[in-house]
């Protein structure tokens, strides 16, 4: 894939995901009437909301921006983190495989700008080394 194609195909699907944890963020934030009700049924504090709503915005941002890539490594594997938690939080109440699979799909969605971020990289430094 050439250089150009890579970088559309890396901001398109961070953007994307960016958005959707952007969104769920302000649930979280807000403590939107559907998030408090899973947040309880999981046995957490409500307040749980707007830790998880902060540290989903910061994360966001941090692979949103291109300059501190270890804060980027970082944010992923916070989003992976709370994804994997989610799945096993759902499990551990006895939830049924229907509500199993939401997990699995957004750690699924992540590996995409994931992906994307490493082939980007890679292709940036093979770019870089091309011309030297």
């Amino acid at each position: 894939m050439k250089t150009n194609k890579i970088r559309i195909f890396y901001w398109v699907s961070t953007g994307i995901f960016a958005l959707l944890m952007l969104m769920d963020s302000i649930g979280g934030i807000t403590h939107e009437a559907t998030g408090v009700a899973i947040i309880k049924h999981l046995g957490y504090p409500e307040y749980a909301l707007t830790i998880f709503g902060v540290a989903k915005l910061l994360g966001a941002l941090a692979i949103l921006q291109p300059k501190f890539r270890t804060l980027k490594e970082w944010a992923f594997a916070g989003f992976a983190i709370n994804f994997i938690g989610a799945f096993c939080s759902r499990m551990a109440v006895g939830d049924p495989i229907g509500e199993l699979i939401a997990p699995i799909v957004a750690i699924l969605i992540m590996l995409v700008p994931y992906y994307a971020w490493k082939r980007f990289e890679a292709a940036k430094g093979t770019a870089s080394l091309a011309v030297i």
